[in-house]
């Protein structure tokens, strides 16, 4: 097979959480472990960090993979889902997984897919291990993809395990209180390893905690350690004001993600470099400030607060469920006071859609639209949603449409606001995105 065939073939032939949903997700390790049995066991063959959280967990990944790179690192980085191109999934310092390992590995592991039947994410995840396993990474980043206890990535025994905060997702999966979720996302904390946790709330805590206990986990929480005053955009930077408390030194620290957001993941990127420096990687200071500032330009991240364009600006973001959506409520509002705003907005139809609506501004403009998998929400239903909430405009089929469309209606000082799906931001035209 040819490469576009071979990627043509793990999407249509195995089950895809991001195409149908729940129907692909396994709830148990079986065939991650199978696979990766028949492939001698890579996961094991090289360094690893694992994160885990409701929101920010891509985000972190790829800072802190970008810092292990400027210190010397051979570094691998696997997250999901991808935005365009299949190979953003994996990544060695920044750049995608060689195509003919890919048509390879496929090949290689047709045997044991027929007999254990992966999904879509179960053979990407062992695939992505295999690749480092072969390349020899020295630390490779792995991201969970749902929860943790369950994931595919979670037969990993990392150095280190960050989760990065709880919020209500995937709940028809993973739970419907916050107790719940977190119980999920613990289970990646390992025996005789430390974790971080990066945000904590009442209800969480002592989840943490309890876990960290039974598995003899030295337990960090980023608010005892770090904190931050402010983070405000200049220029094409986020500068965030941020204080060590053990120090209690305060640093400005320029990253070049320009969600107001991400000063909380840089806190917990810092938490997580200081445990590295303490079990003997040596990354200097100048390896933080370049990694944190180059971080899409070392990794390729984009949907993070993109700005492609100002006046009108046009902004993309991949936020998808209520916490995703306040955050970026709240940056609407300290960045454009006196906009109007333009929502491009579509979802996927396993969220909770009414508490992403009942949040959205009524005197915004609204154009409704889909992405093209089969767990879209059709642009139809969700303005007919939309219209219990008293919020108006039209629909479009086609997300390019929708963009235009706003851009038609925006007067220059207005912004044009695209979220509600990674797979939103993926159809969107490359000439207008960051990628």
């Amino acid at each position: 097979m040819t490469y576009e065939q071979t990627i043509e073939y793990l999407y249509s032939q195995l089950p895809m959480f991001s195409r149908i949903g729940a129907a692909a997700y396994n709830k148990d390790l079986f065939n991650i472990t199978e696979l990766c049995n028949a492939l001698d066991n890579p996961q094991h063959k090289f360094k690893t960090i694992h994160i885990a959280g409701t929101n920010g967990k891509g985000s972190t990944s790829h800072m802190l993979a970008a810092i292990l790179q400027e210190a010397g690192y051979k570094t691998g980085l696997y997250t999901s889902p991808h935005i365009k191109e299949f190979g953003e999934r994996i990544r060695i310092n920044g750049k995608m997984i060689d195509h003919d390992f890919v048509i390879d590995f496929t090949e290689r592991t047709n045997v044991i897919s027929t007999k254990v039947k992966p999904s879509f994410f179960e053979l990407v995840v062992a695939m992505a291990f295999d690749y480092f396993a072969l390349e020899k990474v020295d630390i490779a980043i792995i991201e969970t993809g749902l929860g943790g206890r369950l994931d595919s990535t979670n037969i990993i025994s990392p150095l280190l395990s960050v989760i990065t905060n709880i919020g209500y997702d995937h709940m028809n999966l993973l739970g419907d209180t916050l107790p719940v979720i977190a119980f999920e996302k613990a289970g990646i904390i390992k025996r005789n390893t430390p974790v971080i946790i990066g945000e904590t709330l009442e209800e969480t805590k002592p989840v943490f905690a309890e876990k960290a206990a039974e598995m003899n986990a030295e337990i960090h929480y980023t608010e005892d350690q770090y904190d931050f005053s402010n983070a405000e955009i200049k220029g094409s930077y986020l500068n965030c004001t941020i204080k060590n408390k053990m120090s209690v030194t305060t640093e400005i620290i320029k990253i070049d993600l320009l969600g107001i957001y991400q000063v909380k993941n840089v806190c917990s990127v810092l938490n997580a470099v200081k445990i590295l420096q303490q079990s003997g990687f040596t990354i200097p200071d100048t390896a933080v400030h370049n990694g944190l500032a180059n971080t899409k330009k070392l990794t390729g991240l984009c949907g993070r607060w993109d700005l492609l364009q100002s006046n009108p600006a046009i902004i993309l973001d991949v936020a998808h469920n209520e916490d995703g959506i306040k955050q970026l409520l709240l940056q609407l509002e300290k960045d454009y006071p006196t906009a109007e705003i333009h929502f491009v907005l579509g979802f996927v139809n396993d969220k909770d859609i009414d508490k992403m609506l009942s949040l959205l501004p009524k005197n915004a403009s609204y154009y409704f639209t889909n992405a093209h998998i089969p767990r879209a929400l059709p642009y139809e239903l969700l303005k007919e949603k939309a219209s219990l909430y008293d919020l108006k405009g039209k629909g479009f089929e086609l997300v390019d449409a929708a963009i235009e469309n706003a851009k038609m209606n925006a007067s220059e000082n207005d912004v044009i606001m695209v979220c509600g799906s990674f797979f939103i931001i993926a159809e969107v035209a490359r000439d207008l995105n960051l990628m």
